[in-house]
């Protein structure tokens, strides 16, 4: 139905990769720089991974459905936009419930390098976008798919949310407080880690074995599978017989008073975590507890015997300072102890704000920095290189970009070479829905009379 895949060499520079924006020669680099990679949709796990790839340099493009575009918003009370996932990718809107939108699509994806897709097991090939009919047009292409109980299986076209993947895999169980119920944290298990990193990493994997030679693959991203992988050390320390089933009775659960929080006297909290000896030695010794403690010697302090009355000391002690005065008795220490801070607070704190872990863009939106970083040998400090006094007097929020940072062109680009030593390109802003229609499908073949047909057919906006 579409014409064989072109290499990237044919591909033309302003069509394909170009707004990717590759950093100047001194700036970071981006791994996924000239890599194309089509998101058919979905919500949560899918934008998220698609919004990692694309800050690692793919050229991201989500398909949007008609009705997004012409509604504003999916029926559910959400943007089809979001601000933060959708940054640095590109829109075009397709009806792929349509045969001239199925084959519009299939034409985009003929010069990709991967695709994925968040529906339910089988909707995909209903569509005739299915692996069967991508793959065979284009062997290397990678294929990914994310779902919530995997495509195989008696529960997998049923419908469910993260706190309902976690709770059948078994992790939901493990989370919260002893004699308390289940705790969720929010959707980060199950949606974030478990699913939407699984299939960006999947994903990468895929690319990397079909661009040294070998065919694609179908990625299957599974949130129940990726929670149940995240639980992985606990497994092995129950199989060392250090770690016991039953919810917040363990040494990284709440169980233990040395891995713990704490209320302060300003009703704020703060986090203790001194679990080896030589931290325990200096939380003990910062808030002078050796005596309430009855000369509880480092490493007994792992002991069950001991933890009721830790829990007792610990908590009188914090309790009688407030959680600015903690901050600052154990400002530089090693005793694994800190404030529980709020983003507004934790956006202004001056390690934070010198590595830019978050930025505003010019809407004023809060945004996570990128992550991982990346750095040529010699491009940063961390990398072998050397930092100047001017770069390092540029690392906070809103800093200058570096000299050479490169400009992106248009939405869906990278904006800027981060300052301060610290390196990452702040991607674009999220697209209008629909923005990039008429030059996707350019880049794809499409002539302008098969693009204004598409659109008077309904079947592109």
């Amino acid at each position: 139905m579409s014409s064989p895949s072109p290499s990237d060499a044919q591909r033309p520079t302003e069509q394909h990769g170009a707004h990717t924006l590759r950093a100047a020669a001194d700036g970071p680099p981006r791994p996924l720089t000239g890599v194309r990679i089509i998101d058919l949709g979905g919500i949560g796990p899918g934008p998220f991974a698609s919004m990692v790839l694309a800050d690692l340099g793919a050229e991201l493009i989500r398909v949007h459905r008609p009705q997004e575009a012409a509604q504003g918003t999916t029926g559910t009370g959400m943007s089809p936009v979001n601000p933060v996932l959708d940054r640095g990718k590109r829109s075009v809107v397709l009806d792929l419930k349509s045969a001239q939108g199925v084959a519009a699509a299939r034409r985009l994806v003929a010069t990709a390098d991967a695709v994925f897709e968040g529906f339910r097991p089988g909707v995909a090939e209903r569509m005739g976008l299915g692996p069967a009919d991508l793959m065979g047009e284009n062997p290397q292409l990678v294929y990914g798919r994310i779902t919530g109980w995997g495509q195989t299986g008696p529960d997998s076209h049923r419908a469910g949310h993260d706190m309902n993947y976690i709770a059948g895999s078994g992790v939901l169980s493990q989370l919260g407080r002893a004699g308390e119920a289940p705790q969720f944290p929010t959707n980060l298990v199950a949606d974030f880690g478990g699913g939407g990193m699984q299939l960006a990493l999947g994903i990468v994997a895929a690319l990397l074995r079909a661009k040294t030679g070998g065919p694609g693959a179908v990625v299957d991203a599974t949130m129940g599978d990726g929670a149940n992988l995240l639980w992985s050390m606990q497994f092995g320390m129950e199989a060392q017989g250090v770690w016991k089933e039953g919810r917040g009775t363990n040494m990284l659960d709440s169980g233990a008073p040395f891995y713990d929080v704490y209320r302060t006297s300003d009703d704020q909290y703060v986090s203790v975590g001194c679990i080896e000896p030589q931290f325990y030695a200096e939380f003990v010794e910062k808030l002078g507890l050796a005596d309430a403690l009855g000369g509880l010697q480092p490493g007994h302090h792992l002991k069950r015997e001991n933890w009721d009355l830790q829990r007792t000391v610990y908590t009188e002690a914090i309790a009688s300072r407030t959680q600015a005065e903690i901050d600052e008795l154990f400002a530089g220490s090693d005793a694994c102890t800190i404030g529980i801070r709020s983003f507004e607070q934790a956006e202004a704190d001056p390690h934070n704000t010198a590595r830019e872990l978050f930025f505003r863009d010019e809407a004023g939106i809060r945004h996570p920095a990128p992550a991982p970083r990346f750095a040529d040998l010699g491009g940063a400090t961390w990398a072998g290189g050397q930092q100047t006094a001017a770069e390092v007097g540029a690392g906070s929020a809103g800093s200058a970009p570096a000299a050479g940072a490169a400009e992106g062109p248009a939405s869906g680009s990278a904006t800027a070479v981060r300052g301060g030593g610290e390196p990452y390109v702040q991607p674009g802003a999220a697209p209008q829905v629909g923005a990039d229609t008429d030059e996707l499908l350019a880049s794809a073949g499409l002539s302008a009379d098969e693009i204004t047909a598409l659109r008077e057919a309904g079947a592109a906006v």
